[in-house]
């Protein structure tokens, strides 16, 4: 079991494996696999001109930051204008919102440009979870791991579980 709050965003390849990647781990912490604080599906279906994000608010209070977090991230990286000045100043409000996260602006900026129009991202807090057997349940699924807080000694360990992340 590796136990440490990790945030992730897995990127996947069309707009509704995020969802299916979502659901996966939903029944694998029912299992005792991992435990998820938290969790935000991102997806942008063809033709639509930004992403939607769904977040299933548990009814328990520690979910309300986090409500508001995916927020402040999705609506940052998406929703503000795409060229000059105006990207730089929004990333660096993310920046500065996500302090003490382990989220950094070139990870934000790998975000913004990562998903886009046919994908969809799992963002996601765990705190703890067998590895082994979380990659054995999301195989297949075309998936990419782009932000982390872990340490490249924990990402490399995480990718190579997962395997089907790129370094």
């Amino acid at each position: 079991m590796t136990a440490m709050t990790t945030f992730t965003v897995w990127k996947f390849d069309e707009p509704e494996r995020a969802e299916r990647a979502a659901y996966i781990l939903k029944h694998a912490e029912a299992e005792g696999l991992v435990k998820v604080v938290d969790h935000a599906v991102v997806t942008w279906p063809y033709g639509a001109a930004t992403p939607e994000t769904h977040h299933e608010n548990e009814s328990s209070r520690r979910h309300t930051g986090w409500g508001a977090f995916w927020g402040v991230i999705v609506g940052g990286l998406f929703l503000v204008p795409i060229a000059g000045a105006a990207v730089g100043a929004g990333i660096g409000a993310l920046v500065r919102a996500t302090e003490g996260t382990g989220i950094d602006r070139d990870q934000l900026e790998t975000i913004r440009t990562e998903i886009t129009e046919g994908t969809s991202a799992l963002f996601l807090v765990t705190d703890h979870g067998d590895l082994d057997r979380l990659g054995e349940r999301l195989h297949g699924m075309h998936k990419r791991l782009i932000a982390t807080n872990l340490t490249d000694g924990e990402r490399e360990i995480l990718l190579e579980t997962f395997s089907g992340g790129n370094p």
